[in-house]
């Protein structure tokens, strides 16, 4: 909680002479995880590196962020990535079909995948929550801007900025199994979802939604979306809302 890293990064050629030596082509088989790559700098300090840009891109991949540590915990270990690292990441679609019933609840009830959308201003008191609510570790923090287009009303999209204006935002995920002693699966993720309605924030529709239709209503701007469904045929008696897709009870 009270250690980060934060990376700056910009485009370049491909370097020459010495700055070879730099080059770090992260995401072969082989090489450490990304995220404890970038663990040791807490202790050496700041540096630079070149990362191929195939190789960024991926560069959470063979280790799913740092959900694999949870699957494979020697998975990062050299005599298993020299060996066996071109396994990685196991499909998901070969994890759901060796799951068992009992597995797959505690899965729902053990564990937590959630992205949330806060205005930069609000990050202190997300991570407080999270770390109340989740305590799970590392976070991922990726900034995002929503700019404002200038009108007042009619924004188009689901999401948009601030009233007062363009707005920088804090993707705050959260992937892992929960060490605090109070985590509930779906109270805490309510407590969450709450908290990112009051500071006019999102969540990212593939996570665990708790919401009720309303609050997924108030959280995301469906003025626009309700007018291009009630403007298709038929559409409202074929497809289902957003909230029918990514609501928790129908992905159960």
């Amino acid at each position: 909680r009270d250690h980060w890293v934060v990376m700056i990064a910009n485009m370049c050629d491909e370097p020459k002479g010495v700055e070879r030596t730099k080059i770090n082509k992260i995401g072969y088989y082989f090489k450490p995880w990304f995220y404890t790559h970038v663990e040791k700098y807490l202790s050496t300090g700041a540096a630079e590196e070149y990362i191929p840009l195939r190789h960024y891109y991926h560069r959470h991949t063979r280790s799913l962020f740092w959900e694999v540590s949870d699957i494979v915990p020697f998975g990062n270990q050299a005599w298993f990535r020299y060996l066996l690292g071109y396994t990685m990441p196991p499909k998901p679609a070969l994890l759901k079909l060796s799951q068992t019933e009992m597995t797959r609840q505690l899965y729902e009830l053990h564990h937590v995948v959630q992205d949330l959308l806060v205005p930069v201003k609000n990050l202190g008191e997300s991570i407080d929550l999270f770390h109340k609510e989740f305590e799970v570790y590392p976070l991922w923090l990726c900034p995002m801007r929503i700019k404002s287009d200038g009108r007042k009303e009619g924004y188009h999209g689901l999401i948009k900025p601030l009233d007062d204006g363009d707005e920088m935002f804090v993707d705050v995920g959260a992937y892992g199994n929960p060490l605090s002693p109070t985590f509930i699966a779906a109270d805490s993720c309510r407590k969450c979802e709450d908290f990112v309605r009051q500071v006019k924030g999102y969540q990212m529709m593939y996570a665990d939604t708790y919401m009720t239709r309303e609050e997924f209503r108030e959280m995301f701007d469906h003025s626009q979306y309700d007018k291009l469904r009630a403007s298709l045929p038929n559409c409202l008696d074929a497809f289902p809302e957003i909230y029918d897709k990514v609501c928790k009870k129908n992905r159960i």
